[in-house]
């Protein structure tokens, strides 16, 4: 077999018929895992022997998340068959999962490159936590939220819109009852979004609320107005789970059915040759007594 056709069939999610590819899998899903944990035990003081430790485990992971994301370009033609291999790549480099994998490494490369004193490299470093969604690889309720999203986007799009017209009417409502008894906390009209956004949430932190009795009336309204808000992508993406997982069982059952259709053919064939047999035998019976 091809070399890079193997390559590519290792690289694929386990189907259970490659015990390489299943290994694969599990490596990746582990050094996924670790590293993320790895980054949050990065954030306590722990002793230099073990931030040693983690930083090279650090550099073994991207290394290998890096020959995985050249490889998978590499072979990205297996994946996208038509319009040849240059194409192929194109596609695979723009596509979401590959962008999350090159996000993914670009924390290890950039600092080699670019003086590691930078503020922007160190936050930079904070994106080794997209390695998570790799996962979507390999795991099927991942892939079916992401599928589910993807099927639902325009009308998640039209609810957000909704949200944020929502957010910018009650900062407004707030700033015109807020304005002249807190001028410090509402001092425009964009100064509300904050006790918006915490409001329409329904998590209230309450570092900035109304005072006067016109802005608890408004805000009476903007948090009632926040549960259906909230609750309409929420009912958006429930839907489209309910939708998948009614196709997937309507899926499973169509070899049920296939099953029970032959069942009961072969049931009715049986059937008629028996009448046959009877006939025959009935008539064979008045031929002899004849």
């Amino acid at each position: 077999m091809n070399l890079r056709r193997k390559t590519y069939e290792i690289l694929q999610p386990d189907d259970g018929t490659s015990v390489l590819s299943r290994a694969f899998d599990w490596l990746i899903t582990s050094l996924i895992l670790i590293s993320v944990v790895f980054v949050f035990l990065a954030t306590f003081d722990l002793p230099p022997r073990i931030l040693r430790l983690l930083a090279i485990f650090e550099s073994v992971a991207s290394i290998v998340f890096t020959v995985e994301y050249v490889l998978r370009i590499a072979t990205a033609d297996f994946l996208y068959p038509q319009g040849g291999k240059i194409v192929a790549r194109v596609k695979y480099i723009i596509s979401p999962m590959a962008i999350i994998d090159l996000a993914a490494i670009l924390p290890f490369w950039l600092p080699m490159f670019l003086p590691g004193t930078m503020l922007g490299i160190r936050a930079f470093r904070l994106f080794r936590l997209l390695r998570i969604f790799k996962l979507n690889r390999y795991f099927d309720a991942m892939k079916s939220l992401g599928e589910v999203i993807a099927s639902k986007k325009r009308e998640l799009l039209g609810s957000l819109f909704f949200v944020a017209i929502l957010m910018l009417i009650a900062s407004l409502l707030m700033y015109s009852a807020e304005h002249d008894v807190q001028p410090k906390v509402f001092r425009n009209a964009f100064s509300g979004l904050w006790w918006a956004v915490a409001t329409l949430t329904t998590v209230g932190y309450g570092d900035i609320y109304p005072v006067t009795a016109l802005g608890r009336l408004i805000g009476t309204f903007i948090a009632f107005a926040g549960i259906a808000a909230v609750a309409i992508p929420t009912g958006i993406i429930s839907s489209g789970l309910m939708e998948r997982m009614q196709r997937g069982k309507g899926e499973i059952a169509k070899p049920n059915d296939c099953e029970q259709e032959r069942d009961r053919l072969i049931r009715e064939q049986v059937k008629q040759l028996k009448n046959i047999s009877e006939k025959l035998s009935e008539i064979a019976e008045n031929n002899s007594t004849r």
